[in-house]
């Protein structure tokens, strides 16, 4: 059988030919440059539609926001890979100053309109959403009436736009430079390797406790050097959120984030209230594992270290064809997908230095295809990295048809997808496991998944809660972030892991993502979400992936719990929707101590 080679070195030439100094890129931004202007010119005359008479002018305008988006997306994801690939490209630094202005004009516009529309009289606006052509935007066109900033003038509205260019962004975009920029020296098989925060975080997984330790407390260090300039960052980016909340009238960190996951602050809360009934199961199986590596109590940096010798090197070549082996049973859309983005170099997985520490995937909706960003240094946890990466552009892939509006989905349900990608690989290599030791390693890298999602993220949230309500009085200190995150952490793992990094408010890059506070409760939801899509496609075989499909495609234009409602007849307010997905999860735990009891 021929041996099939695939490109470990992404192709960005065929989104734009010629890197940061691209002419089509810049052929690119001025046509954005001319849509905005044509945006600008229409809001100016824009008033408020009095009747059914005028849909083809609403029309008009918001399909003029859609391709915007989409211009806007394009150019953003295609800096987001230079600046990946290389931190330090200038090019790319400016083009996306650039990029920033214009979507910071356009976003004032987009502002505008909605709170232009807001003031159209009830029977009106039903009117006009009931109309033919409006009918297909009826949900995102109601989520803007209802979240549009009525209590600022378009003068405030202005101000902030502009301070969040150079401000409040800017200040997220230093943490990345920061971070990207950071080496560290660590010593290996005898011999000090100079190595990238990405690579030196990719050594947890070593199965070496020398490697791992040494990795840990190296990284620690380095933390608690920078850690004033650190907490100097994310006190600067939630300050100014709070500052903007307040002047839009909303009262709590978490409201907006709600908003923008298009979900009830009562999912939420049931979601983490059965989570914190099921801690026990994963309390014994991080204590059982302790005592199998080298101890009484789990210590955080063998959280990550294999529970068997089975861990060999996987080469990119090797995934590559067990991933697609995987998708192919599962249905033949997933399959041609898949194959796409590996023979036409759509993934960026060399394993280098002086690359970005943060695995990502960027979509570029005007072309219908995706980038994948990693370092794939040959573990099973780099495999699952690149499944998960891989089903978020799966999701954008199943997006091509919907009209650009609907395309935007929210994180959780963008989880979603790649979790449901990790599943198919997780189930097929448990059943070709031959050995206990096989059916150990792969459970305990689901059970990682499993601790990640319920004590990980749920100290995530804590931390972040915490941290806002004290950031509302005033700079919060690094010394009171690391008491706020060691607490966070004790009450999510259920005082079950010795050691923790209380520097994970430094290392961990979703706090300074400045699109969204609390981007962490949608991998939680997305986990327990995929958990149950995944028992109804075991059901049902190959012929669930349609439903699968339309699923993704409405999830830009419905609330999840209307979602949910739709495509599996379930309540998601309840907690018995979410102890279906927590059972499996208990089901692992109790798998992995009986296989380890004898």
């Amino acid at each position: 059988m021929e041996k099939k080679i695939y490109p470990k070195v992404w192709n960005l030439d065929k989104v734009f030919m010629g890197g940061g100094k691209s002419s089509e890129f810049l052929d690119h931004i001025n046509r954005l440059e001319a849509l905005v202007l044509d945006l600008e010119g229409r809001v100016h005359s824009l008033i408020t539609p009095l009747s059914t008479n005028e849909v083809m002018k609403v029309v008009d305008l918001i399909e003029n926001v859609g391709n915007i988006r989409l211009y806007v997306s394009q150019a953003t994801s295609f800096i987001t890979c230079l600046l990946a690939q290389n931190p330090k490209d200038q090019d790319a630094a400016i083009l996306r100053g650039k990029i920033a202005q214009k979507e910071s004009r356009y976003e004032k516009e987009l502002s505008k309109v909605k709170k232009i529309l807001t003031y159209t009289k009830e029977d009106v606006w039903e009117s006009l959403l009931e109309t033919e052509e409006l009918k297909e935007y009826r949900f995102i066109l109601n989520e803007w009436r209802e979240n549009a900033d009525k209590n600022l003038s378009e003068e405030e509205l202005n101000l902030i736009s502009d301070l969040m260019v150079d401000g409040y962004h800017a200040w997220g975009q230093f943490y990345n430079d920061l971070v990207s920029g950071i080496s560290v020296k660590i010593l290996i098989n005898g011999k000090e390797e100079n190595l990238s925060v990405g690579q030196a975080i990719n050594l947890r997984s070593h199965p070496i406790e020398e490697v791992r330790r040494e990795a840990h407390y190296v990284l620690e260090s380095i933390w608690k050097e920078k850690e004033e300039l650190f907490s100097k960052i994310i006190n600067h980016i939630a300050g100014f959120r709070i500052q903007v909340n307040s002047q839009r009238g909303i009262k709590s960190a978490i409201e907006d984030p709600l908003k923008k996951n298009r979900m009830k602050e009562e999912t939420l809360n049931t979601m983490w209230a059965v989570i914190s009934k099921y801690k026990q199961p994963f309390s014994n199986y991080l204590k059982r594992k302790a005592e199998m590596i080298s101890g009484s109590s789990m210590k955080a940096y063998n959280f990550w270290a294999p529970v068997t010798k089975s861990n060999q090197e996987i080469k990119f070549e090797e995934a590559a064809t067990l991933i697609t082996e995987h998708f192919s049973q599962f249905g033949t859309e997933l399959e041609g997908f898949v194959k796409q983005a590996f023979y036409e170099g759509w993934i960026e997985a060399e394993n280098r230095p002086n690359k970005s520490a943060i695995p990502f995937c960027a979509g570029f909706p005007l072309t219908g295809k995706s980038r994948v960003f990693m370092t794939f240094s040959g573990t099973f946890l780099n495999v699952l990295t690149l499944v998960h990466e891989l089903g978020h552009a799966f999701h954008n892939h199943a997006m091509k048809s919907v009209n650009a509006l609907n395309k935007r989905y929210p994180l959780s349900i963008a989880e979603t997808a790649s979790t449901f990608a990790e599943m198919i690989i997780f189930d097929a290599a448990m059943k070709k496991a031959n050995s206990k030791e096989e059916k150990l390693f792969i459970l305990d890298e689901k059970l990682k998944r499993s601790v990640m999602n319920f004590m990980n993220i749920h100290s995530r949230f804590l931390f972040e809660q915490r941290f806002y309500k004290e950031r509302n009085g005033g700079i919060v200190s690094a010394h009171r972030l690391n008491q706020l995150m060691e607490e966070s952490i004790k009450e999510a793992y259920a005082d079950s892991l010795e050691q923790p990094s209380i520097y994970s408010w430094v290392w961990t890059p979703h706090y300074y993502i400045t699109q969204s506070p609390f981007y962490n409760f949608p991998y939680t939801f997305g986990y327990l979400f995929a958990l149950g899509i995944y028992v109804k496609a075991k059901e049902k075989g190959k012929e669930f992936e349609k439903d699968y499909l339309a699923l993704l495609r409405d999830s830009g234009s419905m609330t999840v719990e209307d979602l949910v409602m739709k495509h599996l007849g379930e309540d998601i307010t309840s907690e018995e929707f979410w102890e279906k997905g927590m059972e499996l999860c208990v089901q692992d735990a109790e798998e992995f101590i009986k296989l380890t009891s004898s």
